[in-house]
């Protein structure tokens, strides 16, 4: 910081000029564009290892791989149909399709395109495009105001943000690492033949298999009560602490929903969750796409019976029918599980909870130390990429 505040001191103390990307590009310091049409049909017609970004936020926004390319240098690319976010591309051979506007800085001594990226993820945190409100290259000429300090105050802001960025990149890393550990060591606990192990079906486990119902959505008095009510969606290898949606006492009794107590198995039955599973943490309701299970605990403990059918998702995904894997409560009731005992099992709970914790808690575990790395990286680039503005000439 000391570096950066002795060159703003140096070369732009009373401040910097602002411009609006189309008054750039005017100027001749950079061109926006859009990509061109490329389809799923293009991408099997011509296969190869060029990648192809499109709207997505997803994946860095990675479409596809393709036999040819557009660009070959650095850009930055945004979603132009989406939500206008906006993406560093450095140099390498890629294309971006029709839904994606490009930027192209021509005149590096002047303007960084990492400085510029910077610039505009930042303001771009205060926009809103939908597929109503379109992020098109004519709209992003008037919509941000970019402040345009000395090349060298820009170099040095990128190295400082790129240090951040570093960091985050390697806790990524690190948590990747132990997700991967996690798996492995699930796998051999779950997984590996014990002494004591017996054979039972989910059905010889259960107190109560149960699946829930779906309150009449033309009735709204039955929703936008106190009732916690879970839907599939929110079933996600996850512990339910409370639900997104709530329902009403007379919603309860006109419904086949039906309460299930603290500590319950769920798992999804058909949707885009089929054979994902959750443990609830409160009691709650759910829809009739769930699958209940109260466990017997005399056999088996709720904890290890969701780390099981954690460990076992794709076997069990593989049962379903359909397009989607669906599942029915046949199916679920007959699954055949090995139980070793209840001691062991705890045991086995413990540790995968250990794991649970330092791979997906926000408050210690390591997911925690990447939102932290995250906040501050924002305050940071928030901070210093705000100058005063010097008055237009």
């Amino acid at each position: 910081m000391t570096t950066l505040s002795t060159l703003i001191q140096d070369l732009c103390p009373n401040g910097v000029r602002y411009f609006k990307l189309g008054e750039l590009e005017d100027q001749g310091l950079l061109k926006l564009g859009r990509g061109d049409v490329i389809s799923k049909m293009d991408l099997n017609a011509s296969p190869g290892d060029f990648p192809v970004y499109s709207s997505s936020a997803v994946s860095n926004g990675l479409f596809g791989s393709y036999g040819k390319y557009m660009f070959d240098d650095e850009r930055i690319t945004w979603s132009i149909d989406g939500g206008g976010r906006f993406f560093y591309r450095e140099a390498h051979q890629y294309s971006v399709t029709n839904v994606c506007g490009w930027l192209k800085v021509f005149d590096q001594q002047l303007v960084s395109t990492r400085y510029l990226y910077f610039v505009l993820i930042s303001v771009w945190g205060g926009r809103t495009y939908n597929y109503t409100v379109k992020a098109h290259p004519s709209v992003i000429r008037e919509d941000y105001l970019i402040p345009l300090p000395p090349i060298q105050v820009q170099n040095e802001i990128v190295a400082i943000l790129d240090k951040f960025t570093e960091l985050e990149t390697a806790l990524e890393d690190e948590l990747r690492a132990r997700k991967q550990q996690y798996e492995f060591f699930r796998h051999r606990l779950l997984k590996t033949s014990h002494e004591t192990s017996k054979s039972y079906t989910l059905d010889e486990i259960s107190t109560k298999i149960s699946s829930g119902g779906t309150p009449s959505r033309s009735k709204p008095e039955y929703f936008g009560g106190t009732i916690p009510w879970v839907r599939t969606q929110e079933v996600d290898f996850n512990e339910i602490f409370g639900t997104d949606i709530k329902i009403t006492d007379q919603a309860l009794k006109n419904s086949s929903a039906n309460w299930v107590p603290a500590n319950t198995v769920i798992l999804a039955m058909y949707g885009a969750t089929a054979g994902k599973s959750a443990i609830t943490r409160i009691p709650v309701t759910t829809n009739q796409a769930c699958c209940n299970l109260e466990v017997d605990e005399t056999l088996c403990l709720p904890d290890y019976l969701f780390h099981w059918l954690m460990a076992n998702y794709l076997e069990i995904k593989s049962l379903g029918q359909g397009t989607q894997s669906n599942l029915n409560a046949g199916m679920v009731r007959n699954i055949e599980i090995d139980l070793p005992s209840l001691e062991l099992q705890s045991r086995i709970v413990i540790a995968l909870n250990n794991f649970d914790v330092l791979t997906k808690d926000e408050n210690v575990g390591i997911p925690g130390e990447i939102l932290v790395r995250r906040q501050q990286y924002e305050y940071y680039r928030n901070k210093l990429l705000t100058f005063n503005e010097l008055e237009r000439v």
